[in-house]
């Protein structure tokens, strides 16, 4: 067994461990069966909608961050990680939570000299590209010294109360 399947699957949020590269084949295999059930989930409570993979499930909506984590990681886009003393040592993607109830802020973040800045926007280009097209609405900002992130929100019809059940 697993140390995932001990304690449940999480997805990758960039701050925590990086994983073992010998547990790699064993970690996508999760992440893609994990996938799969979020577009199960997606396909049998949106049924009404024309293309119901592409629209957040109400479960999603409710836990944006492992959601958003999820989908990145399905994508195959690399998270971040930290070490044992909460150091930076490796370059991707940082899910938290974001400014406004309900949304979440997705940065580029890697070790001091990494050139993760260098990188950021182009890759955080390719997150929004994965997360506009599960449906939920993803903005690209300028932040502090010029870096950039993502702030995502469940689609319009969501926050309205007019979205899936």
């Amino acid at each position: 067994m697993s140390a995932s399947q001990e304690r449940g699957f999480e997805p990758a949020t960039g701050d925590g461990p990086a994983a073992a590269s010998e547990a790699a084949a064993v970690r996508a295999g999760e992440v893609r069966t994990a996938f799969e059930g979020l577009l199960q989930i997606r396909r049998l409570t949106c049924a009404g909608d024309a293309n119901p993979e592409a629209v957040p499930a109400s479960w999603e909506l409710h836990r944006p961050q492992r959601a958003v984590a999820l989908a990145l990681e399905a994508a195959g886009i690399a998270a971040s990680a930290v070490g044992p003393s909460g150091e930076r040592t490796a370059t991707g993607y940082r899910v938290c939570e974001g400014e406004a109830p309900g949304s979440v802020r997705v940065e580029w973040a890697g070790p001091p000299g990494s050139g993760a800045a260098h990188h950021e926007e182009e890759a955080l280009a390719r997150c929004v590209t994965v997360l506009r097209r599960l449906g939920w609405t993803a903005l690209l900002y300028r932040g502090p010294r010029r870096r950039r992130f993502i702030e995502v929100e469940p689609p319009p019809k969501a926050r309205s109360g007019g979205g899936p059940p």
